[in-house]
């Protein structure tokens, strides 16, 4: 039996049996997190910035870098992308992924376990990187985003963050004397907050960007930010690096 051809209750039993999830998806209409804490999350986070997204991805490749369950390379996949790989360091999330992705038809979309930080190991540049509700959960939040960079993003990226402390985003110089230091506390300088122990009880979540520093690290990776899509989406664009310094990106190994 496929999972394509499975009645609904065979389905709920699947998904009682791969839980707990975090994409709340609905599969012959059995929801998959009917209890989460967001509501009819991703969806309802999508529909904010779903104008952002190219309507039609016929012919492009698409990379979902911590794809959890799958909801965003689903959803490219309905908008034609040729090829949708997405990867995944949690077995979990990828075998409910692959579940997920079966009980739609779309067992074209590949699905890897993966680090951030191996993705050179892919070999290719894909058309569209979607690196959403990964970088708050990484020790080395800006090698990850070289390695995006230098690696896997061809063309455009969509990026999300967690975000914390001022909305503000102020003007900052090329370079200050080693006595300045008062913009250092204003609210619109990029600042990046540490995580000791535990937010929201994860003990992965590690950093909390606010927006001015969200913004600072995309350019500092070589990224042209094209829209602001969302409070926390951002839409972005491999652009040329000319400061001529060096990244801390590493080949594939």
């Amino acid at each position: 039996m496929t999972a394509a051809s499975m009645t609904p209750q065979e389905v709920r039993e699947q998904v009682e049996r791969l839980g707990p999830w975090f994409h709340n998806l609905e599969l012959m209409g059995v929801r998959t997190a009917p209890d989460h804490f967001l509501g009819d999350y991703p969806a309802m986070k999508f529909r904010n910035f779903a104008h952002a997204i190219p309507a039609d991805l016929s012919g492009k490749s698409v990379l979902d870098v911590g794809c959890n369950a799958g909801f965003y390379s689903m959803e490219m996949k309905r908008r034609g992308a040729g090829r949708v790989v997405g990867i995944d360091s949690e077995d979990l999330y990828l075998e409910q992924a692959r579940f997920a992705t079966a009980v739609n038809g779309m067992t074209d979309i590949e699905f890897h376990k993966m680090s951030v930080y191996d993705v050179a190991s892919l070999g290719e540049k894909f058309d569209f990187v979607i690196f959403m509700g990964v970088l708050y959960h990484l020790r080395h939040p800006l090698l990850a985003l070289d390695l995006l960079r230098e690696h896997v993003v061809g063309d455009l990226m969509l990026f999300q963050s967690m975000l914390r402390g001022s909305t503000e985003v102020e003007p900052v110089a090329a370079d200050y004397d080693f006595q300045e230091e008062e913009h250092f506390d204003r609210p619109g300088y990029p600042k990046m907050h540490f995580i000791e122990h535990r937010y929201a009880h994860d003990p992965t979540n590690w950093w909390a960007p606010n927006r001015a520093c969200a913004e600072a690290m995309l350019r500092s990776s070589g990224f042209e930010i094209v829209q602001q899509a969302e409070d926390e989406v951002f839409l972005c664009r491999r652009a040329e690096i000319t400061d001529g310094e060096p990244r801390a990106v590493y080949p594939a190994r």
